[in-house]
């Protein structure tokens, strides 16, 4: 099983380049807590991310999943979709989160986090 950080302090876009290398090369998937501020970055399906969030003490609502490609200019770099963004209950249908309130949200938390 592919190793999961939880990411609560700032770490280097090559700390994430490692992590993506380590994984599928050059993509890594991650997991958002939008009201903690945390990312767990790692692991094969973003459900193991998620997983590890809540067994953190996040809350389920609060978690998405997202995909980072550090290669990528810091615009291109995150994209929102990930089986668990799909919940009608909260107005996202499709596995791309819809809401761009959520988008930002993450953005910020992620340029927080990852220095470019």
């Amino acid at each position: 099983m592919m190793e999961i950080k939880i990411i609560t302090n700032r770490i280097t876009l090559a700390e994430v380049k490692q992590i993506a290398a380590d994984s599928y090369g050059d993509m890594v998937k991650a997991v958002v807590d939008i009201e903690r501020g945390i990312i767990a970055i790692g692991g094969e399906w973003h459900a193991d991310a998620e997983s590890a969030l809540l067994e953190n003490g996040s809350t389920q609502t609060n978690l998405w999943g997202i995909n980072i490609y550090p290669d990528k200019s810091p615009d291109g770099m995150i994209a929102f979709v990930s089986l668990i963004n799909i919940r009608p209950r909260q107005n996202n249908r499709g596995m791309e989160i819809q809401d761009p309130f959520i988008k930002n949200k993450i953005t910020a938390i992620v340029n927080k986090l990852i220095s470019i």
